[in-house]
């Protein structure tokens, strides 16, 4: 396994499996913002935080977590559908569990359905595999999206922290230093203020855009989410869910004289079935 990564903005949907030889092979799928937190509390029991269906069953191993999530909202809708796939109205073309399928090999096959229809097959997710077993065995059970990467190792969820806002200038030459000039938009030449403006994650690209203005220059095809794009600026291509969350403060910590290093994505409360 990697070493840990550290993710912001983290919305994750993670996969248990039984460990205990009486409740070997049993799963279960949750919502988390801290998986580390979370595989504590469901080893803990019921009584420190863990659910009804895991408690006193242990112990139990999270091998498989989904993140990349938007919000919560997202998260907790793909974790319903997945541990309720034939009630989903989206996954209705999947199969029954077959009696000599093991119940981890048919959520694996349900989660491979999931990654290929909308809104999910959209979403800029991550599949990761935090067991190495598992990941050996069972890492050809689907094929996400081009632009899903599937990666290995621990992660370390971050909160995404607001930059304090600057003091009041007291006189004419600290206004000055704290004048913004008025921002254009890239693509359409009108007015663009700050807070609803949209820029590249490549720190040193000056692309500055309407929202809605650059998911149209994205858009390939009717979807209004569009997956990925090439910035009108600098040509980079760039994923729209990284755009996103660097709208909303990810990513702060970017060097300009990095180009190409590798992004990370997160945090906030659980919530317990």
């Amino acid at each position: 396994m990697e070493e840990a990564e550290i993710v912001e903005h983290f919305y994750g949907v993670y996969l248990l499996y039984c460990l205990n030889p009486k409740y070997k092979g049993r799963i279960y799928i949750g919502y988390t913002v801290d998986p580390r937190r979370r595989i504590k509390q469901h080893n803990a029991g019921r009584e420190h935080g863990g659910a009804y269906k895991t408690s006193k069953k242990g112990p139990w191993s999270m091998v498989l977590i989904i993140h990349g999530f938007p919000n919560s909202t997202s998260a907790l809708r793909f974790e319903w559908a997945w541990q309720h796939p034939h009630t989903s109205r989206r996954l209705r073309h999947v199969s029954k569990k077959k009696s000599t399928q093991k119940t981890i090999e048919f959520y694996l096959m349900v989660l491979s359905e999931m990654l290929k229809v909308g809104p999910w097959c959209r979403l800029p997710l991550t599949i990761r595999w935090l067991d190495d077993d598992f990941a050996q065995t069972y890492s050809t059970s689907f094929s996400p999206p081009l632009h899903m990467p599937i990666c290995y190792g621990k992660v370390i969820p971050r909160k995404v922290t607001k930059r304090s806002p600057r003091k009041e200038k007291t006189n004419e030459s600290q206004m000055q230093e704290d004048y913004i000039p008025i921002q254009l938009c890239s693509i359409c030449g009108l007015i663009s203020e700050r807070n609803e403006s949209i820029t590249c994650i490549k720190p040193s690209c000056r692309l500055i855009a309407h929202l809605i203005c650059l998911a149209q220059h994205f858009s390939k095809d009717d979807q209004i989410l569009p997956i990925e794009g090439t910035c009108p600026s600098c040509n980079t291509n760039v994923l729209w869910g990284d755009l996103i969350r660097k709208m909303i403060g990810c990513y702060q910590d970017l060097q300009s004289d990095v180009d190409n290093s590798p992004l990370i994505i997160s945090s906030d409360e659980d919530i317990v079935d």
